[in-house]
């Protein structure tokens, strides 16, 4: 990547040009990403300590709030400071780090969701070879595999965005680095980066397409249970992946997909805060939802944090006192 010597930094898109509007957005992110902390780490911290959790689906769960902790902590925290002390500067590595970072979290999101839909689908249509298929092993391997498709696509895109010279300036039209707003600042012809763009958009259409494939077979085996509160569990299991995977996918086809015609710096502020800030929150909240084993290990730990914190003994400096 030789740019660096040519640009050293380049400048944001704010959300608003008065201080009192900066500071309201600074609070709001704020809130924002304090409930993605809780609510992702709570997530966490109940599959880790709670061994009835210790199953395939809860530890691509755990995999999946990962990601979602991490995506949030990539673009949030730079948006804030930039609200609080009205600025728009990021060094040129600071935005090639920042895009590296958010593309692996998306890719390896997207592949843990599939991996996810795959589970669902063992579960329910194939539970006699649930241990075979799903055993500690395969899992391990096939997070390994999800976490090293998003870093390999994610620093193929960032080493070829960025290696690209760029004449048109160094202000990005969004409140955080991506692929697309550094590409317009680009002189060059930059078939590389479509060919790597047509790539990444057939392997995402593969993984949808393996999605919808491996609900329709769990569809059919629902309907095939005779018993109604059968049916309720199995669709409490996969409604919230399959509303998860709906938020994620709406999220980037209405981000990507919308007509230039009702394009504008507002519209795409917004709805590129939909896409990269909306689904790591509301994740948590989807998934403990519907899922009892999910809220009762939450119940559990908030309980005992809260008992151990009542029956906490004194300190020495109180006791002495």
């Amino acid at each position: 990547m030789s740019n660096g010597s040519s640009i050293t930094q380049f400048l944001l898109l704010t959300f608003a040009d008065t201080r009192e509007l900066q500071l309201l957005h600074f609070w709001l992110f704020l809130g924002i990403y304090l409930a993605a902390l809780l609510g992702n780490g709570l997530i966490i911290t109940a599959i880790a300590c709670d061994h009835r959790l210790h199953t395939p689906m809860y530890f691509f769960l755990l995999n999946l709030a990962v990601t979602d902790l991490g995506s949030t902590s990539t673009i949030i925290p730079k948006a804030m400071a930039n609200s609080l002390w009205d600025i728009r500067a990021i060094s040129y590595w600071g935005c090639a780090a920042q895009l590296l970072v958010f593309v692996f979290l998306i890719a390896t999101e997207f592949s843990l969701l599939t991996v996810m839909a795959y589970d669902r689908y063992v579960a329910i249509c194939k539970p006699l070879h649930y241990g075979t298929l799903l055993g500690s092993r395969a899992c391990v391997h096939m997070a390994a595999a999800a976490w090293g498709t998003g870093f390999l696509t994610a620093l193929l895109h960032t080493v070829s965005t960025f290696s690209l010279p760029l004449c048109q300036g160094n202000a990005v039209d969004q409140f955080f680095c991506e692929v697309p707003q550094i590409l317009k600042l680009s002189c060059s012809n930059y078939l590389r980066e479509v060919g790597l763009v047509v790539v990444s958009i057939c392997l995402v259409f593969g993984c949808f397409v393996f999605i919808v494939v491996s609900y329709v077979q769990i569809f059919r085996a629902v309907l095939r249970i005779p018993s109604e509160q059968g049916r309720h569990k199995v669709f409490s299991i996969c409604l919230p992946h399959l509303a998860v995977v709906s938020l994620f996918i709406t999220s980037g086809m209405v981000a990507y997909l919308k007509p230039l015609s009702i394009s504008s710096p507002s519209l795409n502020l917004l709805v590129s805060f939909q896409y990269s800030v909306v689904p790591p929150v509301l994740n948590p909240l989807i998934y403990s939802m519907r899922n009892q084993e999910l809220k009762d290990a939450l119940r559990k730990l908030m309980t005992g944090c809260f008992s151990e914190a009542a029956v906490k003994p004194p300190s020495a400096f109180a006791h002495r006192s």
